[in-house]
């Protein structure tokens, strides 16, 4: 006979619990998850500044920021965010926040630095770097001041800085390909050349550097394809712009004939090889 009454108490507490969870107090639940231990915060500042989605990650700094602005962790990782997200503007006035605290380091100074130049204020960035101590000798910060060096012409700077950042990284293979192409615009095609083979051989998966690489070739009337681990479309694609570097070096009939053989090497219709071909034969014919 008790049946019953057990029953109608459970419905009752179900009811209750219902109603409970309807009514939830979150500004009782944020309270007590600022007594998590730092620890685990930590743990999570760290998986949001690796989540697919860098915007996600803006958005949880920017509340935790808001809840916590004298925390210079919450505004370091605002502030990678929004580079991440490529919103560069706002990660330089994120990163110059960062920078005015009073526990900002030498490495949140190359950050602002970096920041700067990918907003392409040069000048800023240079400032920067200047008032870092000469002391403070990191692989970025040599890249960064190599790249400045660069965008000023002085070439025996930038060559400098480039070596000294090479030797303090064990993944080179970008400032190499960086530095190479410091050495395309320069003229020295021979030079980048031996820049761009050194970052493939240190990173086969750098295109960046295998298209490089072709275009260094190609300005010195080299129109073969280097030896380099490469897929099918990839090779489409250097042909392209080992075609496109003929045209340029005036080598019109070469040129067509390598877009013509990158059209037929891509597995699908290659749109950019097809166009340039038209365009490049329509002036023939004009």
């Amino acid at each position: 006979m008790r049946h019953p009454f057990i029953v109608t108490l459970c419905i009752a507490g179900a009811v209750t619990l219902s109603g409970c969870e309807r009514g939830i107090d979150t500004e009782a639940v944020d309270r007590e998850f600022q007594g998590v231990n730092v620890i685990d915060g930590t743990n999570l500042n760290e998986v949001m500044l690796s989540v697919s989605d860098p915007n996600e990650a803006v958005a949880y700094f920017q509340r935790a920021s808001n809840g916590e602005p004298d925390r210079i962790d919450l505004a370091r990782g605002l502030a990678i965010s929004l580079i991440r997200a490529k919103r560069h503007t706002e990660g330089v006035a994120a990163w110059a926040r960062v920078v005015d605290n009073a526990a900002a380091t030498n490495d949140d100074r190359v950050e602002l630095a970096d920041a700067l130049i990918r907003n392409n204020e040069w000048d800023r960035a240079a400032t920067v770097l200047n008032s870092i101590p000469p002391t403070h000798e990191t692989y970025k910060r040599y890249r960064l001041e190599a790249m400045i060096a660069d965008s000023q012409k002085q070439w025996d700077k930038a060559d400098s800085f480039y070596e000294t950042a090479v030797g303090l990284t064990t993944t080179p293979a970008s400032v190499m390909n960086n530095w190479g192409f410091s050495k395309l615009t320069r003229g020295d095609f021979s030079g980048a050349e031996r820049l761009f083979t050194e970052a493939i051989r240190n990173d086969g998966a750098l295109f960046t550097a295998k298209n490089n690489l072709v275009l260094a070739r190609g300005a010195q009337g080299n129109y073969v394809l280097p030896v380099v681990p490469m897929s099918q479309i990839e090779r489409a694609e250097l042909l392209h712009t080992m075609g496109l570097a003929a045209v340029k070096r005036g080598d019109v009939v070469t040129g067509q004939g390598l877009m013509r053989e990158a059209i037929d090497t891509h597995p699908q219709h290659f749109e950019a090889a097809a166009r340039s071909l038209k365009a490049l034969e329509s002036n023939v014919v004009n």
